[in-house]
């Protein structure tokens, strides 16, 4: 493992945890524990998983006179609707360049007097070089000494509430910040599996005796990438430079549910950030192509990469999968891809060239299996 490689305060855990580590996004990172990513996987869907994504970057944006200035200078980076946003609750959006397409996805919560983000790890100097640079007035702060960690599973309540009881009575994507034996723990009701679950912000020196308390329940296994990836696809949530990039617009992606009408044509603060052009064009008549779900026939799974061909015998690819995989939930292969929106039907048969032969695929809808997020009180 090169030594340029940064840790997580979770470092020396993860390694006495028995994972293999590999490099990511900058960082030495558990691909795997164990169990394995298939049973790691199958954990978080049934009981309840631990992820260290203390890579990903952690933001605050103030600016004076409170909220208000700060969501305001961000609707000119971001399409969704940020003054709208409640306190103590938080939004997905992405940030887009001039034409139409996305530089990042990420998370905006609104607590109180300032704005939190969390942005890609593999995007983060990016990210906030970009903020700095096109909020005026604004200080945005990379926070250096928390780390981060997500706990995922439809038992991921009943274990944090244990030691944050306030917890329990959180709506998904509520935010919050909650006084425990480890610190000051900043919590968000939210995460990237389609289950329930929280991610939590800890101070880096407590993060490690937190991480142990969370793993002292039987209910708890440490997860790595590998089982994080193949938990997201089958969620049917997008990852940045696979499924989205600077080249794929927000309509395209089918993420044109996160944005709020007040942003689009006819609203109150219709437009104003890069790229509106193209995006509010494509909201009123629609895109060329669309990100489909896929279900291959048989057991092959079609990896990213694959060209799809709208007939067997077509000479020319008509899209390409943008994240494939075996689903250990669905107990078959998935995938995710872009297709011309004529194909983009669900039903649709398209075929998919897998080590030289056309092998079939259908579209079908997305998620691949049903979210679990806690919506209601």
């Amino acid at each position: 493992m090169s030594d340029a490689l940064r840790q997580t305060p979770l470092t020396a855990l993860h390694k006495e945890l028995g994972a293999r580590m590999v490099p990511f996004a900058g960082y030495e990172m558990p691909v795997q524990f164990a169990l394995g990513v298939m049973k790691e996987h199958l954990h978080t869907r049934t009981t309840a998983g631990l992820f260290d994504v203390s890579h990903m970057g952690q933001v605050l944006i103030r600016a004076p006179g409170g909220y208000e200035p700060v969501a305001r200078a961000l609707e000119a980076l971001v399409p969704v609707s940020v003054l709208g946003l409640k306190q103590g609750r938080q939004r997905y959006a992405f940030f887009t360049n001039d034409s139409g397409g996305i530089l990042d996805d990420l998370m905006l919560a609104n607590r109180g007097d300032h704005v939190f983000a969390v942005v890609n790890a593999a995007c983060k100097a990016d990210d906030i070089a970009h903020m700095r640079a096109g909020l005026p007035g604004c200080a945005v702060e990379e926070v250096r000494d928390r780390a981060l960690l997500a706990l995922q599973g439809p038992r991921a309540e009943a274990v944090l509430a244990r030691h944050v009881p306030g917890v329990a009575q959180m709506r998904f994507m509520d935010v919050g910040v909650f006084s425990s034996d480890f610190g000051a723990l900043w919590i968000s009701r939210s995460g990237y599996t389609g289950e329930d679950g929280f991610e939590v912000s800890v101070a880096e020196g407590q993060a490690e005796a937190l991480a142990r308390a969370l793993l002292s329940s039987d209910a708890v296994a440490p997860v790595g990438l590998g089982a994080r990836d193949s938990l997201r696809l089958e969620a049917g949530l997008c990852l940045y430079g696979h499924d989205i990039d600077a080249r794929t617009s927000p309509v395209e992606a089918r993420l044109d549910w996160a944005i709020q009408k007040v942003r689009r044509r006819g609203g109150d603060r219709a437009g104003g950030f890069p790229g509106a052009g193209r995006i509010l064009e494509e909201l009123e008549t629609g895109p060329a192509r669309l990100r489909v779900g896929l279900r291959p026939e048989g057991r092959a799974p079609m990896r990213e990469g694959t060209a799809l061909f709208e007939a067997e015998d077509a000479a020319e690819p008509a899209g390409h999968v943008t994240s494939g995989a075996f689903g250990p939930t669905v107990e078959g292969p998935i995938a995710m891809g872009y297709l011309p929106t004529p194909l983009a039907a669900e039903g649709t048969r398209v075929f998919g060239e897998v080590r030289g032969k056309r092998r079939p695929a259908r579209v079908v809808p997305m998620p691949f299996t049903a979210a679990n997020y806690k919506r209601g009180s």
